[in-house]
């Protein structure tokens, strides 16, 4: 998420409100100073051409709205990872997820089975669809879920107060960037 990108401008309030930026730049070097893992679980890039959804026969509204938006366009500028924050030599990069679930359709769960992984944490985006998502379907298939909420943001303020409603539904942690960063082990 760059500024300039087709969705900066929607994510930017919340995302300062939140201290998305500063506080991804201060997790993401902590944890892999740490030595703990890096899963990138990146969003399906669309096609160029239009054609992702061609033969699909129940898109939801943010699908239909964004078909031909192309946000994260493959082989695009707004289809790289943000420089700050893309994968790393030693981190592991998930097959694309097409809506909001990082595990349906990847290859998430096997990779952190392979990794020996039981406990994940959440940050980026869209707080109240991916890492929602993501985090529940995480907790309902065994693994420990902590939730950093100042290091996520959404579309919108209702998104982030439902966000932060339903966080403990399955958030077994809920941590600020401060509270993680002091517990996270030191190598």
């Amino acid at each position: 998420m760059s500024e300039g990108g087709k969705l900066y401008e929607a994510i930017k309030p919340t995302a300062d409100q939140s201290g998305l930026f500063d506080n991804l730049r201060q997790i993401i070097p902590a944890v892999r100073a740490s030595g703990v893992k890096v899963f990138i679980v990146p969003h399906h890039h669309a096609d160029p051409h239009g054609h992702d959804y061609d033969g699909w026969q129940h898109l939801n509204m943010f699908m239909e709205q964004g078909r031909g938006y192309k946000a994260f366009e493959a082989g695009s500028w707004g289809g790289e990872f943000h420089p700050e924050f893309g994968p790393q030599p030693g981190d592991v990069v998930v097959k694309e997820h097409w809506s909001q679930n990082g595990f349906a359709n990847t290859d998430l769960d096997f990779l952190l089975k392979q990794h020996g992984i039981q406990k994940v944490v959440l940050v980026g985006l869209v707080a109240n669809s991916c890492i929602e998502a993501t985090g529940r379907y995480a907790m309902e298939i065994g693994y420990h879920v902590t939730l950093i909420p100042d290091a996520t943001a959404a579309f919108n303020e209702e998104g982030m107060a439902a966000a932060k409603t339903n966080a403990p539904f399955y958030a077994h942690a809920i941590l600020s960037t401060e509270e993680f960063l002091k517990v996270l082990p030191k190598q």
